[in-house]
C-alpha cells in the first residue's frame, strides 16, 4: 500500500498560487483575473500492518477580480461573497461579546 500522506503531499503540491488566482480571461479587450480566498487541509495515516487512511478538503471564497482596462488596473470586489461572509461573521462575533460582557457583569 502506498504512503498515503506522500500521496497526498503530491497531490497538493499542484495547489497555492493556481488556486487562488483563476486563469486570466479577454472579454471585449478587458483582461479579468479571478481572486479567491482558499483554504485546504489534508490528513493521512496508517498503522504497522499497513492499513491506512486519508483524506483532505478545501473551501474557497470568490473575493473578486482584478480587471484591466487600458493601463488602468483595479480590483473590483465580488460584493454578494463578501456579504455571505461577513454577515455571519459579525453575528458569531456579537454573540461571544454579548456572553463575555454578560460573564463580566457577575
Amino acid at each position: 500500500m502506498p504512503n498515503i500522506a506522500l500521496e497526498l503531499g503530491k497531490q497538493s503540491a499542484s495547489l497555492g498560487v493556481k488556486s487562488a488566482y483563476g486563469a486570466q480571461e479577454d472579454v471585449d479587450g478587458i483582461r479579468v483575473i479571478p481572486v479567491a480566498l482558499t483554504w485546504t487541509g489534508f490528513g493521512g495515516g496508517s498503522d504497522e500492518s499497513g492499513n491506512g487512511g486519508g483524506g483532505g478538503g478545501g473551501y474557497a471564497i470568490p473575493l473578486g477580480a482584478y480587471v484591466r482596462r487600458g493601463d488602468d488596473l483595479r480590483f473590483e470586489p465580488n460584493i454578494v461573497s463578501f456579504l455571505a461572509v461577513a454577515i455571519p461573521f459579525v453575528c458569531v462575533v456579537g454573540r461571544a461579546l454579548s456572553r463575555v460582557i454578560r460573564a463580566l457583569k457577575k
